[in-house]
């Protein structure tokens, strides 16, 4: 039976956390000993143990409103340089992109035009894989501009996807976690752009049909993208936890980003994937 509100997210190390009226009541076990990312976070989690994600979480919670009707929807803060809402909402403000389908914790799927929107949601957003109506957080949406696919907070990224071009949008960029939904969106909307988030531990047939379809990878701490997609490549941004542009698309969204930031960078033509400072451990 589903509990009147419940959120079920895969966190940091594709640890299962669960949600249930602003309180953590279930943290799994993580399936990496060691993240580089999230040493950064402003809960650091330095040792990968459940009693660290759950502090973690708890105060994503207590400083944000994570899963609660106190949720802080806008940010025009970068949490990291290359990453999928950083690169999204970026596109957005330069008029390459003209909607995101996205989630969010408290409305699911959700159709948004507003840049600092997409990263106030989507740069605190773990891998959500359910989630309950939060009526304030559906009411802060629509009141910046955005749209909820369902009032139930379903996450459909292809109904998502349908909706945004029936409402006449024709720039949309989608982020999507399966090769199902990316085959799917690809053959029925192919000038999306997607973006493979959260793909710790896919497969090497997975991984495949994530490059095959997809404009812009996420490696996460997958081995499968880095092997698969990494050859792939057109482009990477990152060394740690690198980003794969596979199209000109993609590697387009990477280099607007790159004209934008003040962040001082080098850049050097080469085989990839480059592996540069820490990794994920173990990759899987």
């Amino acid at each position: 039976m589903v509990e009147k509100d419940e959120h079920v997210l895969e966190a940091i190390g594709r640890a299962r956390v669960v949600i249930r009226e602003g309180r953590v009541v279930e943290v799994g076990p993580p399936l990496i000993r060691h993240c580089p990312l999230a040493r950064r976070f402003a809960q650091p989690v330095t040792e990968m143990t459940s009693d660290a994600i759950r502090a973690n979480m708890e105060e994503r919670i207590r400083g944000y409103g994570m899963c609660t009707d106190r949720r802080q929807l806008i940010s025009d803060r970068d949490f990291v340089l290359f990453g999928a809402s950083e690169l999204i909402s970026n596109a957005l403000q330069k008029h390459i992109l003209d909607c995101a389908v996205i989630v969010c914790d408290g409305a699911g799927t959700v159709l948004l035009t507003d840049p600092f929107l997409v990263q106030g949601i989507g740069g605190r957003m773990s891998g959500l894989l359910f989630t309950t109506p939060i009526p304030a957080v559906i009411r802060g949406i629509r009141d910046k501009g955005g749209r909820t696919l369902s009032p139930d907070a379903t996450i459909d990224q292809y109904a998502g996807t349908a909706l945004a071009y029936h409402l006449g949008f024709d720039r949309v960029a989608v982020t999507v976690a399966d090769p199902k939904t990316a085959a799917a969106i690809r053959k029925d909307y192919p000038e999306s752009l997607l973006f493979g988030v959260h793909l710790t531990g896919l497969s090497a047939n997975a991984a495949e049909m994530m490059a095959q379809f997809c404009d812009l990878l996420s490696s996460c701490a997958s081995k499968e993208v880095r092997a698969v997609a990494g050859k792939a490549a057109l482009f990477q941004a990152g060394g740690s936890v690198p980003i794969f542009a596979l199209t000109r698309k993609g590697k387009d969204l990477i280099l607007e980003k790159l004209r934008e930031t003040n962040t001082p960078l080098f850049v050097k033509a080469g085989l990839l994937p480059v592996e540069l400072g820490e990794q994920p451990e173990p990759l899987i």
